[in-house]
């Protein structure tokens, strides 16, 4: 279920609530609506006293039915995260496929059955635009069929010898086609900006090694408890210290400056 078809959806559900809470709030107060025919106020009467005795029912089928939207809602998006991990490994094998310096016939196949089953498991997600009863449609993300087209012009039984400037231009033309479907195909998942991104080249890690004096009071209340209990194999006790004092002491000589040192 795409994001509009949820929005139109709790869209009938709001006004189809809204009319309801307007409807059992006219018929509370109808008695107290002058120059209001009597059997009109004994119909809403009525009307208040169903829809009060069905509230507890009416909510549950209405939480029932939100759950059931919700859950189609994330199945899809399931799918959908699922065909662009294809579709991203997909184009890696295309572009390998290009950066061969011998292209052989099983790996142009191996290449072209990828982007071939790649168009097709796109229907478990997608019907076609404009499909109906009797036309096919169109193809809704035409660039994976452009990759396609593109791969099959270095087919080595049509053309034995491609050149790099050929297949230099077939990569350029995936990128291009899959740059033009990643720009329109994840708008479908809602994704936000990070909270914390890290926008700086050449970053490098600001927190400086140790610990909290908690952390610390509590390894030594660990290793004094440990010390106290016999060791089953004492020669692994003794293994295990002196390859950690040794990585230690590499860790300590690789973090001094060469004047240190």
């Amino acid at each position: 279920m795409t994001r509009v078809s949820v929005n139109r959806t709790l869209n009938r559900l709001y006004w189809l609530l809204s009319i309801a809470l307007l409807l059992l709030l006219a018929s509370k107060f109808a008695e107290d609506i002058p120059d209001l025919p009597p059997f009109v106020v004994s119909a809403a009467n009525k009307v208040y006293d169903f829809m009060r005795d069905m509230s507890l029912l009416i909510a549950t089928g209405g939480v029932a039915y939100l759950s059931n939207i919700f859950q189609k809602r994330s199945k899809f998006v399931e799918s959908l995260e699922e065909e662009w991990r294809n579709i991203v490994r997909t184009k890696s094998v295309l572009l390998s496929t290009c950066e061969k310096p011998y292209l052989a016939t099983d790996d142009y196949l191996a290449a072209f059955y990828k982007i071939s089953e790649t168009i097709d498991t796109m229907r478990i997600v997608y019907k076609n635009s404009g499909e109906t009863g009797s036309l096919v449609g169109l193809y809704p993300y035409t660039p994976l069929h452009d990759m396609r087209r593109a791969l099959q012009t270095l087919d080595p039984r049509i053309t034995p010898e491609a050149t790099m400037e050929q297949k230099n231009l077939v990569r350029d033309a995936i990128l291009q086609s899959f740059f033009a479907l990643r720009e329109t195909f994840l708008e479908e998942l809602d994704l936000e900006e990070p909270q914390s991104p890290l926008l700086i080249s050449g970053a490098r890690r600001l927190k400086v090694p140790g610990a909290a004096v908690a952390a610390r009071i509590m390894q030594d209340h660990q290793r004094r408890r440990l010390e106290r209990e016999p060791a089953a194999r004492p020669d692994v006790d003794v293994f295990l210290t002196t390859i950690r004092t040794l990585e230690e002491e590499n860790a300590a000589l690789a973090a001094k400056t060469p004047v240190e040192r």
